[in-house]
């Protein structure tokens, strides 16, 4: 399967209380779940999920609450029901536990899930995943008010892609951006996934995840991008995240809040390597 064409793999969907989350299933071995952060798309995956199935992994990359091909009419957003939607996933699978890869707030739920159920959770791997509230609570009060604005129609799918485009992807080249953007505006024309977005933004608070902290026992690898401006100083926040859930980790030069995307080799190479380990599979292409 080619990686362009990836995401394009056979749609099937996970009834969830309020809607149904989208998600494709490829290959066979150990389970990994890939999910993506706010505003962003199963495609994310596109450059490396179809590496992980040839080293010999069932892929399951899955959309958010009122993203991509999800439903729309979901009531709650945020990192906790998303964690509840993944571990429901797994569980749904049935296929023993997971390693669970996010990205941005994906890696927080994944941290969640693991502190939940760590009978379903065998490793977590955050790519630029928040561990703690990088806002404080005045700031994050004026973040959701601009976020109610600039999220809105008719303005808000073009917000966000300019967003993407001009600080979430600073550094290294992002191949394919051009294409990414417009699937993403496009994605966000759809009043109801506009609508869903936004609610999500307004929503999310990663205090749900560090008060979490503590109960995590799964192996976890976090990647950092020094020129990601969720992070005002990346190699504190891999710090934090080795001090707090004894994570391993890197922070890569130049790149900026997608990592999977803009370093993909260097990203792959080192989630190859922490799959291995953590499910078992030494003899893996790592």
């Amino acid at each position: 399967m080619s990686m362009s064409h990836f995401s394009a793999a056979a749609l099937q969907r996970l009834a969830r209380p309020d809607g149904r989350i989208a998600y494709t299933d490829t290959g066979s071995g150990p389970l990994v779940v890939l999910v993506p952060g706010m505003g962003d798309l199963r495609a994310t995956y596109d450059l490396v999920a179809p590496a992980l199935v040839e080293a010999g992994y069932r892929v399951v990359v899955t959309d958010l609450r009122g993203h991509g091909d999800s439903d729309t009419d979901f009531r709650a957003y945020g990192d906790t029901v998303t964690s509840a939607d993944l571990l429901a996933l797994v569980e749904h699978l049935d296929a023993g536990a997971a390693v669970l890869v996010g990205s941005s707030m994906g890696g927080s739920a994944a941290v969640i899930a693991a502190a939940d159920r760590p009978e379903l959770v065998r490793g977590v791997v955050m790519l630029a995943g928040f561990l703690r509230e990088p806002l404080s609570p005045m700031m994050s009060a004026v973040a959701r008010l601009a976020y109610r604005v600039l999220f809105a129609r008719p303005w808000g799918a073009a917000a966000w892609t300019w967003y993407v485009r001009t600080a979430l992807s600073k550094g290294r080249p992002t191949p394919g951006l051009d294409a990414r953007l417009a699937l993403l505006r496009s994605t966000f024309a759809d009043p109801a996934r506009l609508r869903a977005f936004r609610r999500l933004t307004v929503a999310l608070d990663h205090r749900e995840v560090e008060s979490r902290l503590a109960d995590v026992r799964a192996p976890v690898l976090a990647v950092y991008g020094d020129k990601d401006p969720d992070f005002s100083d990346a190699e504190a926040e891999l710090a934090f995240a080795r001090e707090s859930v004894g994570a391993e980790g890197v922070v890569l030069e130049d790149v900026g809040h997608y990592p999977h995307l803009q370093a993909r080799d260097e990203v792959l190479a080192a989630v190859l390597t922490f799959l291995a380990t953590t499910t078992g599979r030494k003899d893996a292409d790592a």
